[in-house]
């Protein structure tokens, strides 16, 4: 499971990365508590998963100028 923790623009980070399939790599929302969003990833590497979203993330207008982390949980 991945945690994107991000007090702005939650809306984006769950709809970027729910719209996000390649190389068989999915993500979905399960859980959200303070500024932390949970998300399950069909990627075997959960490190690989953090990579991809926050190249994902960075990759847009929104994302190269907000501030947030994504972390194995």
């Amino acid at each position: 499971m991945i945690v994107i923790s991000s007090p702005m623009k939650r809306d984006f980070f769950v709809e970027t990365l729910e719209k996000y399939n390649e190389n068989g790599v999915t993500f979905k929302k399960v859980d959200e508590k303070g500024i932390k969003l949970y998300f399950e990833t069909t990627a075997e590497d959960e490190e690989a998963a953090v990579r991809i979203a926050k190249d994902v993330m960075k990759a847009t207008d929104i994302g190269a100028v907000l501030y947030f982390q994504v972390t194995v949980e």
